[in-house]
This record gives C-alpha cells, structure tokens and sequence, in this order.
C-alpha cells in the first residue's frame, strides 16, 4: 500500500473514502472533520444527536456522502475521550477505520493527521501511527490460500493536511512508520508460515536474501563449525532432527567502528514438538511459531538498515527444529554449553533456553556491550501475565529501563518481572553446573535465571513472548495470527540507544 502525505482539503479529496476523527463528549466536528459535516449537510453533527455516533474509542460509522464530496464514503472513527488519547489510540483508530473501509470495497483512502496537537501528539508522530496502524491492521496472511480476498485491498492511504509547511514533517513521520510496520509484518509472515515451510534452512536463505537487499552483514554457521566452537547446548537441541541447524548472525553497521555496541539474540526453533518429553497432540501445530524471536529480530534489523541510526547491531538466531527420534537428546543427559558450563537435561521441553545459552555465550564472545534476548520461552508467563503482556527479566537497571521505554512509545505491554537471587536455588543440579529447568513454580522466572548464567556481567534483558507472539482474535492493529511484538520496541531501543538523551 501507498502511504502518502498531501497538503489540501479533505473534503475535496478525490479519493474512495476518507477517515475523521471523533471525540467522546464533544460538542460537534472540529477542524478538518467539521469541513466535511458541512459539506454533508451537517449529517455528522446529526448522527451525534441522534446517538449513532458516540466517539466511543475504536467505534467506526461509515456515511455515504451521496454525491455531496468527491469522496464516495466517509468513516468516522472514534477516539475517545480527548484527555486519554494517546498515540497507540491513534494506531489502533486507524486500523480499525481501515479495516471498515475495506469491507466497503474502498480502494484509495484519505485521512486527517488524527490526534496532532492533542497530548504533546505532533504532525510527525501522528502520521507515524497512522502509518503503522493501517500497515499492521489491513495485513493479512494469505501464501497457501486459493480463493481470492472477497473485499480485494486498500491500495493507497494519503495522510492530508490543510497547512502546507507541515508536509515535511509529515512524510517524515510516515516513512518511519512505513519501514517499522513493513518490519513488522514481515517478522508475522516468517512466523505464519507453516514449520515446513519455514524450517532452519530456510529461515537462513531469508537472512541471506534480506542482507542483500537491505546492505547487512550475514554469517551462517553450520553444524561441524558450530560443533567445533563447543556450542552443545544447541547442537543437544538440534541432534533430534533430520533438518540441518543453522547459526544465524546478521549485522547491521552503523558507524565506523567493528564494536559491537548490542546483540539481539532471538529463539529460533522453527517447531517444537517437545522432544522426548513430548508435548500434548492438541495446539502442538502453533508450535510453528516457537521461531517468532528470531523472526522479530531479523525484522528489527530490516528497519534499522533503512533508519540508518549510528549504531552496531547484531542479530543472532539459533535455528533449529526439537524433534524426538533415536538420536535426540533424552532427559538425564548432560551437555556442554559454549564457555565450558555443563547443563543436565531435566525436561527435552525445556530447549529454547539451551539455544540461547549458546547465543547468548556468542555474543559475548563477539564483545556485544549489551544484550536483549526475545524468546517464546516459557507457559508459566503466559499463566502469569496472558496474552496481554510481554515479560521482562534482566540483570541491568538502566537497559531493563530503556527497554520499558521503548515498549511504552511503541504501545506493546510489558511487565517487569522479578529476578531474586533465591529463584536459582530451583536451578542446581547434582550432577552438573546447572539443570535446564527448575520446576513448575515460578517457571518464567526460573528460566530467566538459567539465561542470566550465561549473560554474566553483561548488561541484557529477556524478554518472553510466549503470550504476546500470536493472537487468536482481532485487537485494533493486531490481527489473528502472529503479532510482530517486539519489532517495534525493538526499534525504538536501538535508535535511542543511537541518540542518547
């Protein structure tokens, strides 16, 4: 899709629908939308009275114009009460606004920079959410299906301002915007695809294909030169499968120097069945996802390469399917992680953290100043926190801070967890340094803690997504099936580490 901004007058916007805004409680149309009431012969100020439209968050009522505008339709969307908007409201008004707009066979839209001027919102800032709202809330994952869409696709979206020195700032905003949801969505579709379609092999020819074309570094490791770093804990992981693992590692460079100034470390298992501790038949299917780490820091570098921020980021991604078979690791067995540390295997279940643990230890011995690990790792965060929230463990006051930031300007939910030195209790082995679990009770925190071994003394954040990665229904811009959390705190992370306050 399109995405454009224009200076002019909504109301005469030769284009299918256009999209205003609507406060709860006002008083009538404002602004540009009240440019349009009148050339509708005040129809939206008679809908307000008449209670049909409330400005109730999210609530969308479209008006056919009637010939009264070039445009064929209007929606007006609803952004609550003034006092509470906030730029996540904007991304998720829009969406929802699209979405009703395509069902209305709508194909060229037009929208006002909702929200700007309202809560510190600017032009650019507005048009950025825009930009992301309609890109994540019209995707849809359609590779393996036949039958063509019933309402065909939005193909052009202008963001239209009536002052003509705002269009810089506004093309601005929406180029932004445009590059952090492409990344988005191109982390949903590598984590919709199905495992046979997204194995380890192929999520390595995606890292070389996007290297290409965005001008990233990419390293693939194979199994004999993994096994020759002493990556066991991965290679135990990988030792079940017929599909060959392959160690991922793209970078991004942004200034002149060969520092590695952050990691972002993603779990890459393309499926997990569980291994020899086997998962139960009902739902293993989702576990094509058990990827989405890796696919969203893979994404993250996409959008970096294109806002160029001064920065060196590296990306790291262990791929590899768990698998039960004759030759896969079994509980009981004892492995040797990168840097020497032994684990004993208590749940085969328990495998993402192992992959990490050699990633982890990679990107320390790459010099990586910081690192930011994105796992669907454990149920036990999901029993904590749902679908809602992505948890967030680590060892550092100041990242774990700027990574909270990061989530809040990008309007995905986290929630710090704690990570008390009494939870490693649950991790001693008796017959090696450390087991790879350490029970049911708190499980996501105790996973946290088997990474926290690996990272050592360098600052780093674990972030689980295992409630937050997919969704089973339609949330304004999230649309059922993959998230794309955390591309975009992901983003906002490295460029402010790029320009510190």
């Amino acid at each position: 899709m399109e995405i454009k901004a224009v200076a002019g007058d909504i109301a005469h916007n030769a284009v299918d629908a256009i999209i205003i805004g609507y406060f709860e409680g006002a008083a009538g149309p404002e602004g540009p939308a009240a440019a349009v009431d009148a050339a509708l012969g005040g129809a939206v100020r008679q809908l307000v009275a008449q209670g049909e439209i409330k400005g109730k968050l999210d609530q969308v009522i479209v008006i056919h114009t009637l010939g009264k505008l070039p445009a064929g339709k209007v929606a007006v969307v609803g952004l609550g009460k003034q006092d509470d908007l906030t730029l996540d409201r904007v991304r998720g008004a829009t969406a929802v606004a699209c979405r009703a707009l395509r069902r209305a066979a709508a194909v060229n839209i037009a929208i006002v920079p909702l929200g700007a001027g309202v809560a510190g919102i600017s032009a650019s800032t507005s048009a950025q959410a825009i930009a992301e709202g309609a890109l994540l809330g019209l995707y849809t994952f359609r590779k393996h299906l036949s039958k063509e869409p019933e309402n065909g696709e939005i193909k052009s979206l202008h963001i239209v301002d009536g002052d003509a020195n705002r269009l810089p700032e506004l093309t601005a905003g929406a180029e932004r915007g445009r590059i952090v949801a492409e990344a988005c969505n191109l982390c949903r579709d590598m984590v919709n695809e199905p495992a046979n379609y997204m194995t380890p092999a192929v999520m390595a020819e995606a890292a070389h294909s996007l290297a290409k074309t965005y001008g990233l570094e990419v390293t693939i490791l194979e199994r004999e030169q993994v096994r020759e770093m002493g990556m066991g804990a991965f290679l135990g992981v990988a030792q079940g499968s017929p599909q060959p693992p392959k160690f991922i590692v793209l970078r991004y460079k942004g200034r002149g120097s060969a520092e590695n100034d952050i990691a972002l470390v993603g779990k890459g298992i393309t499926f997990d069945s569980g291994g020899i501790s086997i998962k139960p038949s009902e739902g293993m299917g989702e576990m094509k996802g058990d990827m989405s780490g890796g696919a969203a820091v893979m994404g993250a570098l996409v959008a970096l390469a294109q806002l160029k921020p001064k920065i060196n980021v590296m990306a790291i991604i262990a791929a590899t399917e768990n698998m039960p078979s004759g030759t896969a690791l079994k509980p009981g067995d004892v492995i040797t992680a990168l840097g020497g540390k032994t684990i004993e295997i208590i749940s085969t279940d328990a495998e993402g953290r192992l992959t990490l643990a050699d990633a982890i230890g990679y990107a320390r011995k790459q010099g990586a100043k910081q690192v930011i690990d994105i796992a669907t790792l454990t149920g036990a965060c999901v029993v904590a926190l749902g679908d809602i929230c992505t948890g967030a463990f680590g060892n550092n006051r100041s990242l774990m801070d700027r990574v909270l930031g990061a989530a809040r300007e990008a309007g995905e939910l986290f929630w710090q967890m704690p990570m008390f030195e009494e939870y490693k209790e649950q991790n001693k082995s008796d017959v090696a340094d450390i087991k790879n679990t350490g029970g049911r009770p708190a499980g996501a925190i105790t996973a946290a803690q088997f990474l926290a071994e690996f990272a050592g003394d360098t600052p780093w954040v674990h972030l689980d997504i295992a409630g937050t990665n997919m969704t089973d229904k339609e949330r304004t811009y999230l649309v059922k099936g993959a998230t794309g959390v955390p591309v975009r705190t992901l983003v906002n992370l490295v460029m402010g580490l790029a320009s510190p306050l």
